[in-house]
């Protein structure tokens, strides 16, 4: 914004306002500053529901999200977002994308009017040399980043913004790409993958949803496997999930909603430790588990 349109919109605040408006609009284009390192989170999103209804989940995310220093803004990578090429979204403000169908009209009438971040956006884009980054206009805020963190930051006053995935590159280019976003954890930036880890639509076991807890023998099995390597560090057997069995294979039919937890893990540090929470499994073939990296 050019300084003679910036007083022409300051012109049109209420003077009392005046002050506060100008506070939050710097904190928006300004780049960002240095603070201590972010954690980073993985969030299993489940249905698109979760964003209205009451369960254990939304209790998770929300308390979650009162543990966590209140960042300048999120960087969230959704399993909702594939695009070829890489994108961030830079619009100051992100539409609310109701991209599924099938769901009561309550879900449809849901806005959630985070700021986006120009800025951050750009240092973004700036930060990442493996490939070429696109400054995207017209995406917005899918189901997979506003149902969840609605309920990290109901206020919505949090500037967020979202980068895609490349649905064609390998497993190993989104881990790789994704450390290189580590800078932005010493600027304020709280990265969210979401996504689920077991994610098996065709197999949901329909007649289950209502089991507080039910997971078909596979879902389990991989479940547990990826558990066991989150907790031993042994990211690389996490990369290469398709030479880790049929569960897996079972468990991870289409990467989307699997590699946002490639993007947190991808940027945890020898010295940080991870936290699992919502780690249960529903319908069968979905798990929840959820995860925070260096959580003070």
């Amino acid at each position: 914004m050019n300084r003679k349109k910036f007083l022409q919109t300051l012109a049109l605040l209420p003077i009392a306002g005046a002050a506060m408006k100008l506070n939050e609009l710097s904190k928006m284009t300004e780049p960002l500053g240095g603070t201590e390192r972010m954690p980073v989170l993985f969030l299993g999103h489940g249905s698109p529901m979760n964003a209205i209804e009451e369960n254990e989940f939304v209790a998770g995310f929300r308390k979650i999200g009162k543990e966590l220093p209140k960042p300048n803004a999120v960087l969230c990578i959704s399993a909702h977002w594939e695009t070829r090429g890489t994108f961030v979204t830079a619009m100051e403000k992100p539409r609310t994308i109701h991209d599924f169908g099938g769901f009561p009209k309550a879900l449809f009438d849901v806005q959630y009017p985070a700021p986006g971040s120009p800025a951050l956006a750009k240092e973004t884009q700036s930060a990442i040399t493996k490939t070429q980054v696109g400054l995207d206009e017209k995406w917005g805020l899918d189901h997979g980043a506003w149902s969840v963190i609605k309920h990290l930051y109901p206020n919505a006053d949090v500037p967020v913004i979202q980068m895609s995935l490349d649905y064609n590159q390998p497993p190993q280019y989104h881990y790789e790409l994704a450390k290189e976003l580590a800078s932005l954890r010493n600027k304020g930036v709280l990265i969210v993958g979401s996504g689920n880890m077991v994610h098996n639509l065709g197999m949901v076991a329909w007649d289950r949803l209502n089991d507080a807890e039910y997971g078909f023998d596979w879902a389990i099995e991989a479940s547990e496997k990826m558990k066991s390597h989150i907790r031993s560090g042994d990211h690389q057997k996490l990369v290469n999930f398709r030479s880790q069995g049929r569960a897996f294979d079972l468990a991870i039919p289409t990467p989307e909603h699997y590699l946002p937890l490639l993007y947190a893990l991808a940027l945890q540090e020898k010295d940080e430790a991870v936290q699992l929470f919502n780690d249960k499994a529903v319908a069968g073939s979905l798990t929840m588990t959820s995860l925070s990296i260096g959580k003070a």
